[in-house]
């Protein structure tokens, strides 16, 4: 019987332990479950500050470049008044010194006891006050009146067009801009250029490690898409995926910046798929992606910018690059004349040469080997052994000589054409653009033959 109660004894107590045992689990759990809660709420908290802080960030840097252009605005209109003052002093001058004449020859006439009239013999009647003026005015400034007049009217117009360049739009931190090649380069700085003034930058990037690199050198405002131009698929994804991000905004931007070079070189050189394999990029890729997010940018009343090049303007080698970069040009004064009735502009960005991916030697010289070796033995006869030699050592020097590292001179241009109240049509950057390509295009077309057949090699059977 005493057994009996100590087994029950001892089942009871190991129950009570079980209790305990069960309900301080129950109590830790509960603990972990709220600390977990509260670093979830603390997270986020943290996270909000942080867009908060980059919000009023944006906020401020805004109104600092509104200050600075209101201060710049009241500074070039200040001068403005201020010449204008001293122009009128200079033409009371005028007027009192003209006056100063006209009495000292009244003077001499009344000596000589002969009238004096200011225009020829006719006596002066209630309507030759303008003709005196402007005689006098003949009078002062000779027979180059029209001159002066031309050039006074060229500064004005040159002031009026500085001044109407300076303006930006406002309210940087509504608008979406979408840009192709993100991964390097040119496309890669105008997206951190962008995401520093404010800008919601729609980045598309070729691969996972560009669209990762350029997420971690930038803020919350700037998302990456994977995209590759040539692809149909790809457009049409990235378009439903902007279509998201801007709602009811529109797409204020698109700068159709992806292209690539290779192969380059003689086009006697090339197959047909060489030509190929650039202008679906260069070309096919730029109105893939103009004419899938043109209903976006019409939305926005916004901008189109495509990136050219000099030689699109001059053709100085074989290939595909140049095609496609004429091509551009075309499509883009063709379509900036078709959509400007709806508020749309389309700029046109012409770089000159610069160090990018595009125009890296290792690659380029890479290429010119592939393109001799699969030559037939007469074309390669045709040249001479001693041509590819040549024609790399010149390449080579031509790069060295003429490719800026100043990156900035592009994204400028293209970071105007975005914010610019009245953008312009065609940018050229980099010191060869506006000294050599630029004024090159203008020239006769034998004036350019001539130039590139005393630079490059000449073949060995040449006539």
């Amino acid at each position: 019987m005493l057994s009996r109660l100590l087994k029950e004894h001892q089942a009871k107590q190991n129950e009570r332990k079980e209790l305990q045992e069960k309900r301080r689990r129950e109590a830790i759990a509960a603990a972990t479950c709220l600390t977990e809660a509260l670093v979830d709420h603390l997270n986020v908290g943290v996270a909000q500050a942080y867009i908060n802080q980059r919000k009023l960030d944006h906020e401020v840097k805004t109104l600092q470049v509104q200050a600075s252009q209101f201060s710049k605005q009241t500074a070039q209109w200040i001068s403005m008044v201020e010449g204008f003052n001293q122009a009128l002093k200079e033409i009371g001058d005028v007027e009192n010194w003209a006056r100063s004449i006209e009495m000292d020859m009244r003077t001499i006439a009344t000596a000589l006891d002969k009238p004096f009239f200011p225009i020829g013999d006719q006596k002066p009647t209630l309507h030759s006050g303008s003709a005196m003026e402007t005689q006098f005015l003949y009078d002062l400034l000779g027979e180059n009146v029209w001159l002066y007049i031309t050039a006074t009217f060229v500064v004005l117009w040159a002031l009026v067009w500085l001044y109407l360049d300076s303006l930006e739009i406002e309210n940087f931190t509504d608008k979406y801009v979408f840009v192709t090649g993100c991964d390097s380069g040119f496309g890669n700085l105008l997206c951190r250029k962008l995401d520093r003034k404010g800008f919601h930058v729609l980045a598309g990037c070729l691969t996972d490690k560009g669209a990762d690199d350029l997420k971690g050198v930038t803020g919350p405002y700037l998302k990456t898409v994977l995209l590759d131009v040539t692809s149909e698929e790809s457009i049409e994804k990235a378009m439903e995926w902007t279509k998201k991000e801007v709602g009811d905004n529109g797409l204020w931007g698109i700068v159709n910046n992806a292209g690539r070079s290779l192969p380059m070189g003689p086009s006697e050189w090339m197959k047909v798929e060489d030509f190929h394999s650039t202008l679906k990029v260069n070309m096919n890729g730029v109105i893939g992606m103009t004419m899938t997010f043109l209903p976006l940018i019409k939305k926005a009343r916004g901008r189109i910018v495509n990136v050219a090049s000099v030689l699109g303007r001059v053709a100085a080698n074989g290939g595909g690059y140049c095609i496609s970069k004429f091509a551009v040009e075309s499509f883009s004064d063709c379509l900036r004349r078709d959509i400007n009735y709806f508020g749309v502009n389309v700029c046109i960005i012409e770089p000159g040469f610069f160090k990018t991916g595009v125009t890296s030697l290792e690659p380029l010289e890479r290429e010119l080997h592939r393109l001799w070796n699969q030559l037939t033995p007469e074309v390669q006869a045709s040249y001479g052994d001693k041509y590819l030699d040549k024609y790399v050592k010149i390449q080579r020097l031509i790069m060295n000589a003429v490719c800026d590292s100043d990156l900035t001179k592009v994204t400028n241009c293209m970071e105007h054409a975005l914010t610019a109240a009245y953008p312009r049509t065609r940018y050229s950057a980099g010191w060869d653009a506006k000294l050599i390509w630029i004024p090159l295009s203008y020239m006769p077309s034998c004036v350019v033959d001539l130039g590139l057949k005393l630079v490059l090699p000449r073949p060995l059977k040449s006539v």
